[in-house]
């Protein structure tokens, strides 16, 4: 992951702000941090319309096989949190 400027999101507020994406993205307002992508009819449109809309909030490219890779925002959110050197 390469940074794009100084990410304006909080480590502990990643993975309800990736269920966030998700929710609006796929249409469904019940998914929540542990939801899977996959079983909530996510699809690569959606997987990089996530990660777009995510590498403008923290402002750090997010390859879009780590959704596909970790599909819930928890698991995404600890590996891009990690990765990144979120605090």
């Amino acid at each position: 992951m390469t940074s794009t400027h100084s990410p304006q999101v909080a480590a502990a507020e990643l993975p309800e702000l990736i269920a966030s994406y998700y929710r609006e993205t796929l249409g469904d307002d019940r998914l929540d941090t542990s939801s899977d992508f996959f079983e909530a009819g996510g699809d690569s449109l959606s997987a990089f319309q996530i990660t777009a809309r995510l590498q403008q909030a923290i402002g750090v490219e997010v390859p879009v096989a780590l959704v596909f890779t970790y599909p819930s925002p928890e698991d995404l959110a600890m590996v891009v949190i990690a990765d990144a050197g979120l605090s």
